[in-house]
């Protein structure tokens, strides 16, 4: 018997072998970002993605129905990133709980996407390709997801009007900042994304601190 014990203590471990075909999806899709953005949406083919990868077009559409696809996959990180900042508010116990989350969470949402920012640029130098995306069946269903999510939140009784329009408004605010093409495009990445940090921090800081962060804005 113990030497039974011995030789179970003894065997190896069983050891997870690596998907190639999860890595090759991953690899097709860091590809399409890179040329989307460069080239852009229209001007990239299937074929130039399976040129860079060094593969065919047969072993990509193995993986993507279409470039459409492909897209969609890309814009869904943005949803997921999305996704988890909401599901860790519904988490909590109650809407005065989330109210005081909400400027943190939507900071590290900011955060994010500044780690992800070859993503943001693809929404911007893409914007006729990303609107024709909302026709699709997944998509609907993944913002309804988020929308619905969000409508749950700005619904909490417990939450003081002011404050739940103040939450509804920084939204807005991080996604036209954040996503607008031809808005602010003189203005650098790494302005823009502090500057969207300031204006959100702004909607939820009391007056005092409010006019104080003008005041030294201005003096920049």
């Amino acid at each position: 018997m113990a030497a039974t014990t011995k030789s179970a203590q003894a065997a190896p471990a069983p050891t997870q072998e690596a998907d190639p075909g999860a890595s090759t999806r991953e690899r097709i899709l860091e590809i399409a970002l890179e040329l989307f953005t460069e080239r852009g949406y229209d001007k990239t083919s299937i074929r130039d993605i399976a040129e860079r990868l060094g593969t065919t077009k047969a072993a990509l559409y193995y993986h993507f129905k279409s470039k459409g696809d492909i897209l969609l996959e890309l814009h869904l990180r943005l949803h997921a990133m999305g996704e988890r900042l909401l599901d860790e508010l519904e988490s909590l116990p109650d809407g005065a709980a989330r109210a005081k989350a909400w400027p943190r969470l939507l900071d590290e949402f900011i955060t994010a996407a500044d780690a992800n920012r070859d993503l943001i640029q693809l929404h911007q130098r893409n914007q006729s390709a990303m609107e024709e995306l909302h026709d699709s069946e997944r998509h609907r269903a993944a913002n309804d997801d988020i929308e619905q999510q969000i409508r749950r939140l700005l619904a909490s009784s417990d939450i003081p009007a002011a404050v739940r329009v103040r939450m509804a408004c920084s939204v807005g605010a991080v996604m036209a900042g954040l996503l607008s093409e031809g808005l602010v495009d003189d203005v650098p990445h790494e302005q823009r994304i502090e500057l969207v940090r300031e204006t959100v921090a702004d909607m939820f800081a009391t007056p005092e601190r409010s006019r104080a962060r003008t005041r030294t804005s201005a003096a920049r």
